[in-house]
């Protein structure tokens, strides 16, 4: 179940790297490895877990499945969402 955290002044609904594998259907590893790589941007750590702006995680994969089925490997979708 999703838990809203409070990050600051503004109060955003946020979710745990565990939590977007569940609600998101993605492998842990996928989460990790999209992290690492700057496609999901962690909005804070409450202990050492990384927790995220669901919003942002939301349109993020879903914008990462539609240029993927498109054809655009990785790296390309990478550039294009970060705009590199």
């Amino acid at each position: 179940m999703n838990n809203p955290h409070n990050l600051g002044a503004m109060e955003k609904k946020t979710i745990s790297a565990q939590e977007i594998v569940s609600k998101f259907n993605t492998p842990y590893q996928t989460v990790n490895y999209y992290t690492a790589i700057g496609l999901l941007p962690v909005a804070g750590k409450i202990g050492n877990k990384r927790i995220y702006e669901e919003a942002v995680i939301k349109e993020r994969l879903q914008k990462i499945s539609e240029l993927a089925r498109e054809g655009y490997p990785l790296n390309l979708i990478r550039k294009k969402l970060l705009g590199l």
